[in-house]
């Protein structure tokens, strides 16, 4: 439990921009193992990440006037707070990703693209659309009709369209992570590994790991069963894995494998895929 603990901490230290200073850094402690291991934790960091993004938006939604313009200034609000607190880490890998095998069918060069900090044309519209899709689903998403039987005689009825978002805000961090994490299974790390900061993240992943994520990705579709149909929940994970296996497809032909940077990118095409898989099923 406590190596449980240290390397949950580890995977908020690397995966957001939450303090981990002091004697807490100190206790948690720091190797490439330690951080292999935290790997398993990067569906527990999106539990976290879609229960700010859940927060945020609920309690715009129930604050806001009631127009048909609030659930998109609240998606917009949620975004934001967790670009804030994730430093925008995914949102760069796709940028990142965009930009190299758009400039070019080179696997070299599209790689020496990737480690350009700067952002380029490819990259910003990718990060332009994957922004716009995500906050227009999810105002899509707080349109929902019908309330499930269970909610017919609660108190809490008309507030299902907002409880309905945000479960789907938690779910939906947390599965794309999940799913991103087979990329580490599936094919090998490729680029400069010795600049690399996720190489010792990302160079393998254990069968012990991938079993602690999917427990943190069973609980999190298990806690959003109180809003979310299942059958939703099940075309919705349809199409992250399709979403999945595209990515898979187009980084082992273009790349021949994952960086870090691909983690990122299949997280948020995954997110995306999530909100339009429940939009379809809704």
């Amino acid at each position: 439990m406590v190596n449980f603990v240290r390397h949950f901490l580890l995977a908020v230290q690397f995966f957001t921009r939450i303090p981990i200073t002091g004697k807490l850094a100190d206790w948690v402690g720091f190797s490439p193992a330690m951080l292999r291991a935290s790997a398993a934790h990067f569906p527990g960091v999106g539990m976290l990440v879609g229960a700010v993004a859940a927060g945020v938006y609920v309690l715009l939604a129930a604050l806001l006037p009631d127009t048909p313009f609030a659930p998109l200034v609240a998606a917009v609000l949620s975004t934001v707070a967790t670009v804030l607190l994730t430093g925008g880490f995914h949102e760069d890998g796709l940028a990142d990703v965009a930009d190299g095998l758009g400039g070019s069918y080179d696997k070299a060069r599209a790689l020496e693209i990737m480690k350009d900090s700067r952002v380029g044309a490819f990259g910003a519209m990718a990060l332009c659309l994957a922004l716009l899709a995500k906050v227009a689903l999810l105002a899509v998403l707080a349109g929902v009709d019908g309330v499930p039987e269970s909610w017919d005689d609660s108190d809490f009825r008309d507030l299902y369209p907002i409880a309905y978002v945000g479960s789907a805000l938690l779910a939906g961090h947390v599965v794309s992570r999940t799913a991103s994490l087979l990329l580490i299974a599936w094919l090998p790390h490729v680029g400069d590994s010795a600049a690399s900061k996720s190489k010792p993240l990302a160079d393998q992943i254990s069968l012990h790991s991938l079993l602690i994520a999917f427990s943190w990705c069973f609980i999190a579709l298990a806690l959003v069963l109180w809003a979310l149909a299942a059958t939703e929940l099940i075309v919705a994970c349809g199409f992250v894995l399709v979403a999945l296996l595209w990515m898979h497809r187009l980084f082992k032909r273009r790349l021949l494998g994952f960086t870090g940077d691909c983690l990122g990118a299949a997280q948020q095409v995954c997110e995306i895929a999530f909100y339009l898989g429940l939009a379809v099923a809704g």
